[in-house]
């Protein structure tokens, strides 16, 4: 296993320094730059000219990145270009948001796709149709549509949760629960339909082997065949598709921050896309890489714990 890790890691060096690379090369290919944004379009060309040289835009491309990664390495992602505030500061303010959101959907959906998957495995019949109708329909909501139509209904009109914003854990514990739950249901809902789906198909397919006819040939209970065997058999492949989908809600956490107005790494992001803050910009594409490495290394830790023989033969 610890093999595995340290694999992990020296993989990730490099797949951060190509994510950091590529995301410097796109952002200079979009039209404008931060001292336009701040000085605007109808400004003297030499004051442009020297704001673009204070803030080290008329360098190299290759040289502003060397500049960064130099810095990166020693633990410097540079400061803002705007409010001159270290980038690390900014991300360190905003990722406990952005890790909320993206933990307790995760956790949201595998506990529901998962129970939602079993039940209609083990009933079958309508149940089990009812069950792959509301995956195929938790797949098929947009997202945006879902969290308008949860403010609507369950802030506007019941006034059970906020509609917007973020109540801080110290002053309020249970003000910080009932302003995440509609911004994790609104993020899990897609990640249940497929977990849902997979965990369904998976108990299915570990019903119908011969090893499971064998064990109800012998009197063994459905209810132990079903949470002793067939649930670890189809934990392999329930596994890969939670890893999935925690990857998949790091693209959601932007469209839920700015329906919600939560202050994370996607509303970050956008903003320093916005206003083309590059140090920003990389510093949350970074930090965002971190995660999926860091989701697929607990991905395989888990394969490892669910069968040592594919852990030995990775």
């Amino acid at each position: 296993m610890l093999h595995l890790v340290l694999r992990r890691v020296l993989w990730s060096l490099p797949s951060l320094g190509i994510v950091s690379a590529l995301t410097f090369v796109l952002a200079s290919l979009t039209p404008g730059d931060a001292a336009r944004v701040v000085l605007g379009t109808n400004t003297d060309p030499a004051a442009y000219d020297r704001l673009r040289d204070e803030l080290g835009l008329d360098q190299p491309l290759w040289s502003q990145y060397g500049s960064w990664l130099t810095g990166a390495v020693r633990g410097d992602l540079g400061s803002s270009l705007f409010t001159r505030e270290p980038v690390a500061d900014i991300l360190g303010s905003r990722l406990g948001v952005t890790l909320s959101l993206i933990v307790g959907a995760t956790l949201l959906a595998a506990a529901v796709g998962v129970t939602l998957g079993l039940v209609g495995a083990v009933r079958g019949g309508v149940v089990g149709r009812v069950t792959d109708a509301l995956a195929m329909l938790g797949m098929a909501v947009p997202g945006f549509w879902l969290g308008l139509l949860l403010i609507l209904v369950f802030a506007t009109q019941l006034g059970w949760f906020p509609a917007t914003g973020l109540t801080p854990f110290a002053e309020d514990p249970a003000g910080w629960l009932r302003s995440y739950t509609l911004p994790v249901l609104t993020l899990a809902t897609g990640g249940i339909a497929v977990i849902a789906k997979q965990t369904r198909g998976a108990v299915l397919d570990a019903m119908s082997t011969e090893y499971v006819r064998a064990l109800r040939a012998n009197g063994v209970p459905d209810r132990r065949i079903v949470l002793r065997h067939c649930l670890k058999n189809a934990a392999i492949p329930v596994t890969t598709v939670v890893g999935l989908v925690m990857i998949g809600l790091l693209g959601g956490t932007i469209l839920v921050e700015q329906v919600f107005a939560l202050p994370g790494l996607g509303q970050l992001a956008v903003s320093a896309t916005l206003s083309h803050d590059l140090p920003v910009l990389v510093g949350v594409v970074t930090v965002y890489t971190l995660i999926v490495l860091l989701s697929n290394l607990v991905t395989d830790i888990g394969y490892g714990w669910l069968s040592p023989r594919m852990e030995a033969a990775r």
